[in-house]
C-alpha cells in the first residue's frame, strides 16, 4: 500500500517514515515569519531604543489609534452629558405633565358634580362638536345637532 499514512510501514529502525509536510502548516509558518519580520522593522512598533542619540519614533498606526481613543472619549463624555441634560429636560416635563393633568381633573371632577338646574343639557352640549365641517362622521347628524341647540336654548320644563 502505496497511501497507508506511515501506519503499517516502518523504517529499519522501526519508526514510522516522514509523512509530507502540511500545506496548511507552512502556510501559516510563512505568516508568523513575515509577521515577525513587519514587527522587527524600524519604522513601525515599539520605540527604539537600542541606540543612545536617538529619538524616540512612533509608528503613524500608534498616533492615530491614541487620537481616535482621545476623540472616542471626548464622544463619550459628550454623549453622557447630553443624555443627562435630556433625562432633567423629560423629568421636568413629566412634572409638569403631571401637574397640569392633576388640575384639569380636579377642575372636570368639580364641575360635573356641579348640579344646578337647567345646566344638564348645557352639559351634553359641551361634550358635542357642534361644527359640521370639523365632524368627520359618515352619518349625516345634522337632525340630532339641532335638536341638543335648541334644547340648549330652551331646556325642558318639569
Amino acid at each position: 500500500m502505496a497511501d497507508d499514512f506511515g501506519f503499517f510501514s516502518s523504517s529499519e529502525s522501526g519508526a514510522p517514515e516522514a509523512a509530507e509536510e502540511d500545506p496548511a502548516a507552512a502556510f501559516l509558518a510563512q505568516q508568523e515569519s513575515e509577521i515577525a519580520g513587519i514587527e522587527n522593522d524600524e519604522g513601525f512598533g515599539a520605540p527604539d531604543s537600542g541606540a543612545p542619540g536617538k529619538a524616540a519614533t512612533y509608528s503613524p498606526v500608534g498616533i492615530a489609534d491614541a487620537a481616535s481613543k482621545v476623540t472616542e472619549q471626548e464622544w463619550r463624555e459628550k454623549a453622557k452629558k447630553d443624555l443627562e441634560e435630556w433625562n432633567q429636560r423629560q423629568s421636568e416635563q413629566v412634572e409638569k405633565n403631571k401637574i397640569n393633568n392633576r388640575a384639569s381633573e380636579e377642575a372636570f371632577v368639580k364641575e360635573s358634580k356641579e348640579e344646578t338646574p337647567g345646566t344638564e343639557w348645557e352639559k351634553v352640549a359641551q361634550l358635542c362638536d357642534f361644527n359640521p365641517k370639523s365632524s368627520k362622521q359618515c352619518k349625516d347628524v345634522s337632525r340630532l345637532r339641532s335638536v341638543l341647540m335648541s334644547l340648549k336654548q330652551t331646556p325642558l320644563s318639569r
